[in-house]
């Protein structure tokens, strides 16, 4: 394993080759398929309490789920790999032992389709801000690959060191559905030479901070890309989120679910279409 801990904090994100094997690999892929399966049976967005299946017309006009958020609650398989004593292990050199969590996410790309995701720092998201402290230096965000992560597949493309610059005029919520644009750097001072791709085999996992720009472009591959992304945070630096690891051991999930994004959790908890 190289130094994923300096290069983490030099660049704004580090590479795990082989975090899991191919054997676990299938097994959360399969995983995945149902829960794809579910959301396409929905034929729309729906949502019970945290676990929430954003569905959307495809090209041909038939359902396709490019998201699905807390489906841990749902399925235990994705929860037990959310709660691995690895990662326990890979992020107490980063933000210690004692962690929450606050990203839950399973990612679909069709091949040959839309699915862009504009130049944007995660720390836009993090709201209301006031929950979120010293996020730079106490969130880590993770995504494992179930399929080959490259260009071709529509992977992740990073600025390396653009962590060191906080917040930037790039705004998350207006970058979905576009494409990655070259004017949107140099619009935030930074270079377009500086990008580089993510390139990740199943089993292999990146790292990266809140406020490291990032965007992803068209799968023009002949697969599906699939991506499991988890983000922990600092228990102290957090007022919300599950509890995922105490003193480096792992936190089943309550009875009742914890607030994280959605703000409705206490009024609109049942199952309803969105």
């Amino acid at each position: 394993m190289t130094d994923y801990v300096a290069d983490f904090r030099a660049h704004g994100y580090a590479i795990v080759r082989g975090f899991f094997s191919p054997a676990e690999v299938a097994a959360i892929g399969a995983a995945m398929d149902q829960v794809y399966a579910e959301g396409v049976a929905y034929g729309r967005s729906f949502r019970h309490g945290n676990l929430f299946y954003t569905v959307r017309p495809g090209p041909d006009g038939a359902p396709h789920v490019p998201m699905v958020q807390w489906p841990s609650y749902h399925v235990a398989l994705l929860n037990q790999t959310r709660l691995d004593p690895r990662w326990a292990t890979l992020l107490e050199p980063l933000i210690g032992r004692d962690i929450k969590q606050i990203i839950n996410q399973l990612h679909w790309k069709l091949p040959d389709r839309s699915g862009d995701f504009a130049w944007h720092q995660d720390a836009k998201s993090r709201r209301p801000a006031e929950a979120y402290r010293n996020l730079g230096s106490s969130y880590v965000q993770t995504g494992l690959a179930i399929d080959p992560h490259n260009p071709g597949s529509g992977g992740m493309r990073f600025i390396p060191g653009s962590h060191t610059r906080g917040a930037l005029p790039l705004d998350p919520a207006a970058s979905l559905g576009r494409s990655p644009e070259d004017s949107a750097l140099d619009a935030a001072g930074l270079s377009p030479e500086d990008q580089v791709d993510l390139i990740l085999e199943p089993g292999d996992i990146a790292l990266w901070s809140p406020y490291l720009v990032h965007a992803s472009g068209t799968n023009t591959a002949t697969h599906l890309r699939r991506f499991y992304i988890n983000g922990y945070v600092r228990a102290e630096d957090c007022d919300r989120g599950e509890w995922t690891f105490r003193d480096g051991q792992p936190v089943a999930l309550g009875a009742e679910q914890a607030l994280v994004h959605y703000e409705q959790l206490r009024e609109r908890p049942e199952p309803h279409f969105v």
